[in-house]
């Protein structure tokens, strides 16, 4: 080897040097000896760069060919909390599918923080877009929160092989926008007596529609608590099944909650269908997976005029309606009066697990209303109730 043979002409060379250049000499040849002989693992340079090749070859074949210049991951510029964001700006070209979460207090709750990594994973898994269209994920947070989503994101959506964009919208800053919306209906539709400030955020899809941008027409709302079975770019096609009137999609309450929460005016008027199971009965809604077509609903009149304290007052008293589970009372509430706002999606889509009224006092009718025929979409853990493992 070329090696050897500039180490035996070096020694040959050897009697014209003093005896410390001899040293110096012998051991930069041996240094460069060992380093081809006796690298890393037992491994030269020219293996090593393949493995490195190979590895990068690799984790484009995971990402379907996407282009790596085009760095859209979380933890970059793309990923940040604003006044005016990135994403308001759609990039030419590129069709944006726009998808929240609420992500407060996840940095205090291991149980949360689980919840989220089965969340994105299952995402990412099922999640296939085209290649000029992004997967926007919008984010409500606080800050402590935000720093954890950052660092957890960027690992969680590793092998999704869709471009998509992070955004980070502050709790309080929303929240500011909320309450003077929804101040009057919560004290019919919130666990505490009176109406409180920090409990606005728990009405962000009623009115969704009144401070995002113009420009954003159409937005999936996610609860934390989900497993996607399927690809959630087929969730976003539900919007083009909507009927004329309606403004939001969103399944059905697969528990008798609001048989119970109805009971007095179910008790007055024993014909209604308010609070029967399915399919002739209106069960209620759950709000854990709603597409908002936020283009309809501002553009619905009997919709904003739904939002006023006074409908609200007049409908909650018609009802005797208290409940505690913001938006999706108040969706509940006025379904049973128009039922034309909305568009049911298929069980399969928001697959609730919870079981609580099953062993509360509604054993007898249980099954008709948790009875689900057709494929799941997404399982939803509500009430902390194990998901599958399939």
């Amino acid at each position: 080897m070329d090696v050897l043979r500039v180490l035996l002409v070096t020694m040959g060379r050897i009697t014209t040097f003093k005896s410390y250049q001899i040293v110096l000499l012998l051991a930069a040849a041996m240094a460069v000896v060992a380093f081809y002989y006796f690298g890393s693992e037992n491994q030269n340079f020219s293996s090593t760069t393949k493995r490195i090749k190979e590895t990068q070859a690799s984790h484009n074949t995971n990402r379907e060919d996407a282009d790596l210049s085009l760095d859209i991951r979380p933890g970059h510029a793309e990923s940040r909390m604003g006044a005016k964001e990135d994403w308001e700006e759609k990039p030419i070209g590129i069709k944006q599918f726009h998808a929240l979460m609420m992500f407060t207090k996840v940095d205090k709750s291991l149980n949360l923080q689980n919840k989220f990594q089965v969340a994105m994973r299952s995402l990412a898994k099922h999640g296939r877009f085209l290649e000029d269209e992004m997967l926007v994920l919008h984010f409500v947070s606080d800050a402590g929160s935000q720093k954890l989503g950052e660092m957890m994101l960027h690992g969680l959506l590793l092998e999704a092989s869709f471009q998509y964009q992070v955004v980070f919208h502050n709790v309080d800053s929303l929240t500011e926008k909320l309450f003077p919306i929804v101040e009057a209906m919560q004290k019919h539709f919130s666990a505490g007596s009176g109406a409180y400030y920090s409990d606005a955020i728990f009405f962000l899809s009623v009115a969704m529609h009144r401070i995002m941008p113009a420009a954003l027409t159409r937005i999936i709302q996610l609860d934390l608590d989900l497993k996607f079975r399927s690809n959630i770019r087929d969730l976003f096609q539900e919007f083009n099944h909507f009927p004329p009137k309606a403004v939001i999609g969103i399944a059905r309450e697969m528990q008798p909650v609001y048989r119970h929460t109805f009971w007095q005016y179910r008790k007055e008027n024993p014909k209604a269908r308010v609070g029967d199971p399915p399919p002739e009965g209106l069960p209620g809604f759950n709000s854990g997976v709603m597409l908002l077509n936020l283009d309809a609903m501002r553009r619905s009149t009997l919709y904003n005029q739904l939002l006023e304290p006074e409908r609200v007052a007049q409908l909650a008293e018609k009802y005797h309606f208290r409940g505690h589970l913001g938006d999706q009372d108040f969706f509940t509430m006025i379904g049973m009066e128009h039922e034309e706002l909305f568009y049911p999606l298929a069980c399969g889509w928001n697959r609730q697990l919870c079981t609580w009224w099953r062993d509360h006092g509604y054993g007898d009718v249980f099954q008709l209303y948790y009875h689900c025929d057709g494929p799941v979409h997404i399982y939803h853990g509500n009430c902390n109730s194990p998901i599958p493992d399939d």
